[in-house]
């Protein structure tokens, strides 16, 4: 990546023409529809940061204590400040395609391409998980035992029903996106205000339960919660469909993270304050627990499962999108096949299809192998895949506030968008760590396979 970055100031002047042209031809003519506004903007950062993860959270934490509370607080000031940078980026580069746009205008084609083809591969396979995990709630909300080919019909139905609404419009897939962000948040904030009700301060339990520095604990349950704010450059990946962009942008991404933010705090807090930690620990359902506890029976369980349904569904909206607006702006600039750069109603459909297609043969392979060994290998390199390009971005915001175009992004805010940009950077590093070995190994090897594909396609540019 040194290597990349050192050598790109000579390529990129004219790397920086046909982007220029692209926008002028596909995204900033006067005659192109914005259709999201800043509410539709908001509900698709937040709605793709919270998926169905936030339902299993406080269980997955609970083993470390109280101190995984403070690691949330530390990871959203972190969120906020790549959430700040891209706003930052997108006031200068507001084009579709996000970190896929700042990488290759700050570094060239190459880390263009990396940013790319890592998020390119991240959406499709976290897509196919998304659907797979739909399929247990869909357990709670519909009683009786599913056969294999019945959860398979269920998954593929999740991944194709966001799909269709997809290529209807981006129309649709704002609506879809606001009232799925809100059946969503309704629940969960529900149990986060009646929690304070019923808040038992005795039902914490410990600060650092496993003894020695809390750091330590610290670190642990961070490890888990990093993957939480993933989704915080959705705005920026479709800044060609937002109005106003240049404020617009900055503004969605920083409102969806508070309030992904919000959700995540107050509902853990509600159930770690509700939920004896003891029982807490071996929770399979700790949203449902806590409802469950604090007005009795067992229907918290079904409408917990059914507001996971619905929070899934509204990811997989956006994701699915998400899944085609970086290939898409790679192939405008020769980087991606070019069919993925053909759009009707304001959607890449090549880019939808190619996406929900993947993910269904990742689904059916899933199923049909009866072993999630394969499936568990390309989850892993999702993880890492995500990071490429946070990384990349937040360098490119540092390396045009060190060179002598830090006037074009923020006149007069050096200091402070040095800091942002830094901490950026900082929790991008942090999310590859948090990763884990084995999720860093298989990710690399995957981005090595994206190497040949860069090679193949840079060939035929230059036969052409």
């Amino acid at each position: 990546m040194h290597d990349t970055a050192t050598e790109a100031p000579a390529p990129t002047a004219p790397a920086q023409a046909p982007a220029a042209a692209g926008h002028a031809a596909h995204g900033g003519g006067a005659g192109h529809s914005r259709r999201f506004g800043l509410p539709t903007a908001t509900a698709l950062v937040m709605g793709n940061i919270i998926g169905g993860g936030i339902f299993l959270l406080p269980a997955s934490v609970a083993p470390y204590g109280t101190v995984s509370l403070l690691a949330f607080v530390v990871l959203t000031v972190g969120a906020i400040a790549l959430a700040l940078v891209f706003g930052r980026l997108a006031r200068r580069h507001p084009r579709t395609g996000g970190p896929y746009v700042y990488a290759r205008e700050a570094f060239g084609d190459f880390a263009g391409f990396l940013s790319a083809w890592s998020y390119w591969v991240m959406t499709w396979v976290s897509n196919a998980a998304l659907a797979v995990g739909a399929v247990g709630y869909v357990d709670v909300v519909v009683p009786g035992h599913f056969s294999t080919p019945e959860r398979l019909a269920v998954a593929l139905a999740s991944l194709w029903l966001p799909a269709l609404a997809n290529l209807a419009g981006t129309r649709w897939v704002g609506a879809v996106q606001i009232v799925s962000t809100v059946l969503k948040f309704l629940p969960l904030l529900f149990v986060a205000v009646a929690g304070l009700f019923f808040f038992d301060p005795r039902d914490l339990g410990p600060f650092h339960p496993g003894g020695g520095s809390w750091v330590g604990g610290l670190s642990a349950s961070a490890a888990l919660l990093l993957y939480s704010y993933v989704g915080v450059e959705s705005a920026a990946m479709s800044a060609e469909e937002v109005r106003d962009p240049e404020r617009n942008v900055g503004r969605a991404s920083v409102l969806g993270t508070i309030g992904a933010a919000f959700v995540y705090l107050l509902g853990t807090v509600a159930v770690f304050g509700t939920v004896p930690h003891a029982a807490l620990v071996k929770s399979g359902a700790p949203f449902s627990d806590a409802v469950d506890t604090m007005f009795g029976g067992h229907w918290g369980g079904t409408l917990i499962a059914a507001a996971a349904v619905v929070s899934i569904l509204g990811a997989l909206n956006g994701w699915t999108l998400m899944s085609a607006q970086a290939p898409y702006a790679a192939a405008r600039d020769g980087l991606f096949p070019a069919v993925f750069a053909r759009k009707a109603r304001g959607v890449p459909t090549f880019g939808v299809l190619a996406g929900v297609v993947l993910a269904s043969l990742l689904t059916v392979v899933n199923y049909a192998c009866g072993s999630s060994a394969v499936f568990n290998t390309l989850v892993l390199i999702t993880t890492f895949s995500a990071t490429v390009p946070y990384l990349l971005a937040a360098a490119a915001q540092v390396y045009w506030l060190l060179s002598g175009e830090r006037d074009r992004v923020r006149p007069g805010a050096l200091a402070r968008d040095l800091v942002l940009a830094l901490g950026a950077f900082a929790f991008s590093v942090w999310l590859v760590a948090g990763a884990g070995y084995a999720a860093v190994y298989q990710g690399v090897l995957f981005l090595f396979v994206g190497v040949l594909v860069y090679a193949w396609l840079a060939a035929r540019r230059t036969r052409a």
